[in-house]
């Protein structure tokens, strides 16, 4: 099975790095910088005692000639119109596209340009950041990629890209419910994004202080109830959980939104806390708390794209 993945970042460069190290054929689609990166010191996944090196394919836009069987897109929000650009000469009939963003407004963007068995749901849980090197750095042992047909019947190339997935170094599942299971990440990364980025600390900074761990709680709850008006409640044992996570009061875990608003770097605000308000305000739920940090995070990302001169970031890596 030919496996394209869109970007060489974070999520994209870790997961098609451990495919290509289990001797998937993997090619990269990659911006020239990046491209050369690579050529001159490799892919490389570091941390956790790991210190990999791998030789990877890249291509570049417009280098595509025919089309791929499985497409692993893992860009940032901002990046998805100019990433569907780019990857659409590797579309075929037969092609499967499986993306790992965050949030749930990219599914309709893809399904409306490349139609909706095209498109897989998918949930991408690693801890990885690219350090100034340029290479991937794990920060955590959880790595897992969990996918599936949105709806029935599913896809005939989908029991083969599981069978090519499988076995690469990374849990792997092959859900009956992935939509649920996009709702219930969803829940957790904006309940921590909303935690850490509206009071600009870390799970632990804030649960420490009178009042915090009341407010990480009415957050969860917000969340947790337009997951179960859209009729995807999470199942109460992954709520306690995303509970657990930001109420504990000497942990350090700040959220990947969090730490790209205080490194002064493009945020998915919209992606994850625009469209989380505005499904909320359709389906009649009062969430003031996340009405909160979306307009926090609008004025913050205003601010960026006001910035003369300043190119916005989410593009391939």
């Amino acid at each position: 099975m030919r496996i394209l993945v869109v970007g060489a970042g974070a999520t994209g460069g870790y997961f098609g790095g451990r495919l290509l190290q289990a001797g998937r054929e993997v090619t990269f689609l990659v911006r020239p910088a990046r491209a050369r990166l690579l050529r001159e010191r490799g892919l490389r996944i570091t941390g956790l005692g790991e210190r990999t090196t791998l030789t990877p394919r890249t291509i570049l836009t417009g280098e595509i000639t025919s089309p791929f069987d499985l497409i692993l897109l893992s860009v940032k929000a901002a990046g998805l119109g100019g990433a569907m650009e780019d990857l659409a000469p590797a579309v075929g009939p037969d092609t499967l596209i499986l993306p790992v963003l965050n949030g749930m407004r990219h599914i309709d963007d893809l399904a409306e340009r490349f139609g909706d068995r095209a498109v897989l749901g998918g949930v991408a849980i690693v801890a990885t950041t690219v350090d100034a090197d340029g290479d991937i750095l794990r920060l955590a042992e959880p790595q897992s990629l969990t996918y599936g047909a949105r709806a029935a019947p599913a896809p005939k190339p989908l029991a083969e890209a599981h069978r090519a997935l499988g076995g690469a170094g990374f849990d792997t599942g092959l859900s009956g419910d992935i939509i649920g299971e996009m709702w219930a990440k969803w829940v957790f990364i904006a309940a921590t994004g909303a935690v850490t980025c509206l009071m600009r600390g870390t799970v632990g900074e804030v649960a420490s202080v009178p009042g915090g761990i009341g407010f990480a709680e009415a957050v969860v709850a917000e969340c947790a109830a337009v997951a179960a008006a859209a009729g995807h409640a999470v199942p109460e044992k992954e709520l306690e959980n995303t509970r657990a996570t930001v109420t504990a009061p000497d942990s350090p875990f700040a959220s990947s939104l969090y730490r790209d608003l205080v490194g002064g770097r493009d945020i998915e605000g919209e992606h994850i806390f625009g469209d989380l308000v505005l499904r909320a305000r359709r389906l009649g739920v009062a969430v003031p708390l996340l009405d909160l940090v979306t307009l926090h995070l609008r004025v913050y990302q205003g601010r960026l794209d006001n910035i003369p001169g300043r190119t916005a970031g989410g593009s391939i890596p």
